[in-house]
C-alpha cells in the first residue's frame, strides 16, 4: 500500500494480451537484448514499475511472451488437426510461415526462430526458453510423423527424426530469408523446393 493506501502495481487499465502482443513485435523485430527496457515501457504504454509488477523482469516478459506466441501464432505440425495427412499439414504450416513472415506488419514472426538465438553471459536462460519452445514444436512434428508411419502413409519406412529437422530447418531459414528482405513469392518458392523432397507416400495416400 502507498501512503495514500492505495494499492501499488498495475494500473486497472492495464491489458496484459495486448502488451504481450506489443512486446512480441519488439521481441521478434529486435531480439531479446536489441529491445531496452524503454521500448518496452513506451510500447507497452506503461511505467518500468508497472512492468515489473506484471511479469517479475524483461526475461520474465520474454517468457510469457514466448508461451503466449506459441500458443496463438506457431502453430506446430503436432498441433494440426487430427484428420490433415502429413503432407498436408508440413504444406499447410509451411506456407502459413511464409505468409506470416513476408507480412512487414508483423514483426513479431521471427520471435521463436531468431528471437534469443544468443545471449550474452548472464541471459543463457532466455536463450534456453527459446530452444525449449524450438524442442517442443519438434517433438510434436517426430510424433506426427510417426504416427503417420504407423498408419501405413509411406511407401517406405521413414527417418521421422531426419525429415522433421529437415522441415524444421527450412522453416527456420524461411525466418532468416524474410529478415534480409525476401518476398512472399521468393519464400514460397524455397516452399516448393522444399516440398518436392517429401517421402513418397503410399499409393493413393499422401
Amino acid at each position: 500500500m502507498s501512503a495514500n493506501g492505495r494499492r501499488r502495481g498495475r494500473p486497472a487499465s492495464f491489458n496484459r494480451e495486448a502488451a504481450l502482443d506489443a512486446a512480441a513485435a519488439l521481441f521478434g523485430r529486435h531480439g531479446y537484448e536489441g529491445t531496452s527496457l524503454t521500448m518496452l515501457t513506451s510500447a507497452l504504454g506503461c511505467t518500468a514499475p508497472t512492468l515489473y509488477a506484471a511479469f517479475g523482469s524483461k526475461e520474465g516478459l520474454y517468457r510469457e511472451t514466448l508461451a503466449a506466441y506459441r500458443r496463438k501464432e506457431m502453430k506446430a505440425p503436432g498441433g494440426e488437426p487430427k484428420d490433415l495427412s502429413p503432407y498436408a499439414m508440413v504444406e499447410r504450416y509451411l506456407r502459413e510461415a511464409a505468409r506470416r513472415l513476408a507480412d512487414k506488419d508483423r514483426p513479431d514472426a521471427s520471435m521463436v526462430t531468431v528471437g534469443a538465438l544468443h545471449c550474452a553471459p548472464g541471459n543463457e536462460s532466455t536463450s534456453a526458453a527459446a530452444a525449449a519452445a524450438r524442442a517442443e514444436g519438434l517433438r510434436d512434428f517426430i510424433a506426427r510423423l510417426e504416427q503417420a508411419e504407423r498408419e501405413g502413409r509411406f511407401a517406405d519406412r521413414i527417418n521421422a527424426e531426419a525429415i522433421a529437422q529437415f522441415y524444421t530447418a527450412v522453416a527456420q531459414g524461411l525466418s532468416v530469408q524474410a529478415i534480409d528482405g525476401a518476398t512472399l513469392d521468393q519464400l514460397n518458392a524455397i516452399v516448393d523446393m522444399a516440398l518436392a523432397a517429401w517421402p513418397r507416400p503410399a499409393a493413393g495416400r499422401q
